[in-house]
């Protein structure tokens, strides 16, 4: 009886403190809450990120291993004048829902929607715009050098999976944050992953410390304890604060690699328990100066089939939220068919070797990795040192295949000009999400690779159309050319009409008598085969080039444009530097008596579907038909 009491009792207690996000003005009321209140919000929190996330797509596991560690942020430094610069910025749900975003939160990654990234224009909580990984311990030490200039008494938080502590801005960014007395606080946030499992000596290394949190746990309760000792407690305990080296060496006999670059080292910590979190960030804050704080999380916390399969709920589409099971299941994909191929090649010529920056299954190489262990390379969130490993493996003698994301290899524009190119050693990229990729926005729109490898000497860039074409294009890419070699090709599955299947290393001319050619390259080639038809119901009769090598610009190309009044080029890439700007330019040198326009992509693409985005940027069938009509008719724009 006494038993059943006590249950009604806690039942009537936890209502009176009932609490909801709505009711909430935030982040501000966060800081008046009890941790039972808490706590309810981190299961109100992660209820609203799976339910979701199972609608509009996006980063699940990563959120949801972040919710407590968010909850104690907020509690414990006062956004924005602290500010908190989340690395990557997927994990920033339960921010944008503890900074008044809950009402905008079903409009997650859709056009006009709030950005699945922290974004400054959507909020001022949020510090930093960020898509890719690594950069903000960068980003906080400024914030914090720009505070003590200012003398401004706040802080600067950088929060940082261990998966992005692969990368080597980290490293930068921590020996120059180490050296001054800035009010800046690392958050090591380890959960044993990045998007592929981590690899490398600095997991290894996180491991042997990662276990080790009677450090803490010890000092604290050390340090508690002197401060209830009569007379000699607090300045014994202020001695000991200071003396954390001695103590940690007593403890386990060792200094950290954190300690040595300057920072002091706190944890590891419970990153589930909001206690623990709190006590520990408060004494970060103390400190005033530079301190690396880490947490240990759990990938998916919360939702059991994230928990079993953080890797596949890093980021999803649509899914059931009772099975978990998406709504769509794309077994086969751009992706899966250049990963099957490169396995199949490499099974052949054991000088091939494939190379990934944390992205085997985001690039299809785990077929390669399953089939070709040794010379399968995984060395982490690092595409500068990819593209330089590949270059010396290519010097050996080696075929080394680097694929990666498009958005990505931006990072690497160096390691590509003056590692590959000057020795014109033979590097193979597959360059995967190649083009407008939808909801992720402007930090992950893959637009920028044509224009930046074509300004490289000894380079080729392939387009290929589909999945067949994509399969020959990777082995010439790897037996007949030379130097540096890209295939580009997009996110998901193979659309074209069987019709245009046929593979080509060069280009594709079809003839209809016309006396308009329309010329693109990739998968917009299925737009304009659409508009071409459109365009013949109505009288208009036009001709088509597509393009499968790009660059170096065939001659051949630009003789068969030669042949017409009019030459218009579609392209899904940005204007400046791209390949319908080369085509001009070639045109011009050659006398082109017709005329020649161009419709490309004009600066940032911001989210929305990639079928919304084509036609933003008039590169949907329904907008090339209209650009065609108004330039026969002498008016396009």
């Amino acid at each position: 009886m006494d038993k059943l009491k006590k249950m009604e009792s806690k039942k009537i207690m936890e209502a009176q403190e009932s609490v909801h996000l709505a009711d909430l003005h935030l982040p501000e009321d966060l800081r008046d809450l009890s941790y039972t209140q808490c706590r309810q919000l981190c299961r109100e929190i992660r209820t609203t990120l799976v339910n979701t996330v199972s609608k509009t797509g996006g980063h699940l596991a990563s959120n949801l291993g972040v919710v407590e560690l968010t909850m104690a942020l907020h509690r414990c430094f006062h956004s924005p004048e602290d500010k908190i610069v989340w690395d990557v910025g997927h994990q920033s749900y339960t921010h944008k829902l503890l900074t008044g975003r809950l009402d905008r939160f079903p409009t997650l990654r859709q056009e006009n929607g709030i950005s699945g990234f922290p974004k400054p224009s959507e909020s001022e909580h949020d510090a930093f715009v960020s898509g890719h990984s690594s950069t903000s311990i960068s980003v906080a030490c400024g914030m914090a050098a720009s505070m003590r200039l200012n003398q401004q008494d706040h802080y600067a938080v950088a929060v940082i999976g261990d998966g992005a502590m692969t990368g080597g801005m980290v490293y930068e960014g921590l020996n120059n944050g180490g050296k001054v007395p800035d009010n800046l606080i690392v958050i090591l946030n380890d959960n044993h992953m990045s998007i592929s499992k981590n690899v490398g000596a600095l997991a290894k290394y996180l491991a042997s410390i990662r276990g080790k949190e009677g450090y803490v746990k010890t000092k604290w309760a050390v340090e508690r304890t002197l401060d209830k000792t009569p007379v000699l407690g607090k300045p014994l305990a202020k001695v000991l604060k200071t003396s954390k080296d001695t103590l940690r060496n007593t403890l386990y006999h060792q200094s950290t690699l954190f300690d040595n670059l300057g920072f002091v080292y706190l944890g590891p910590v419970n990153g589930h328990n909001l206690e623990e979190l709190e006590e520990v960030l408060q004494v970060a804050k103390s400190y005033h100066r530079p301190v690396l704080v880490h947490v240990n999380t759990v990938k998916g916390k919360g939702y059991m089939p994230a928990e079993k399969n953080p890797g596949e709920y890093h980021g999803i589409s649509k899914f059931d939220v009772m099975t978990g099971n998406p709504e769509v299941s794309v077994d086969t994909c751009f992706s899966t068919v250049f990963g099957q191929e490169l396995a199949r090649l490499g099974r052949e010529d054991q000088r091939i070797c494939a190379i990934t920056a944390a992205m085997k299954y985001g690039t299809g190489l785990q077929f390669f990795a399953s089939e070709c262990r040794d010379r399968f390379f995984d060395v982490g969130i690092a595409e500068q040192h990819a593209v330089t490993f590949a270059a010396s493996l290519a010097s050996m003698g080696h075929l080394p295949v680097f694929a990666v994301y498009s958005s990505f290899l931006q990072r690497a524009y160096d390691q590509l000009l003056h590692d590959v190119a000057i020795s014109n050693l033979h590097v193979v990229l597959g360059i995967d999400r190649a083009g407008i990729v939808g909801e992720d926005g402007e930090t992950h729109q893959g637009l920028f690779d044509v224009s930046l490898v074509s300004s490289i000497p000894n380079s080729t860039i392939y387009a290929p159309l589909c999945y067949e074409e994509l399969r020959t294009c990777l082995k010439k890419a790897l037996y007949e050319d030379k130097g540096l070699v890209c295939i580009r090709y997009p996110r998901g599955v193979d659309q074209s009409e069987p019709a245009f299947r046929e593979p080509s290393l060069t280009l594709s001319h079809y003839r209809k008598g016309g006396r308009i050619l329309l010329v693109t390259y990739g998968r917009i080639f299925n737009e304009m085969v659409r508009a071409q038809v459109a365009l013949a119901a109505e009288g208009i009769c036009c001709d088509m080039l597509r393009l499968t090598r790009i660059f170096p610009l065939l001659p051949q190309a630009v003789a068969a444009m030669q042949e017409y009044d009019q030459v218009i080029f579609f392209e899904e890439g940005v204007k400046t530097g791209g390949i319908a700007s080369q085509v001009g330019d070639a045109l011009l040198e050659s006398g082109f008596r017709g005329r020649y326009s161009s419709v490309a992509v004009q600066g940032f693409v911001k989210q929305a579907s990639v079928a919304g985005s084509l036609e933003h940027a008039g590169l949907s069938a329904s907008k090339m038909s209209d650009y065609v009509k108004g330039a026969v008719h002498g008016h396009a724009t």
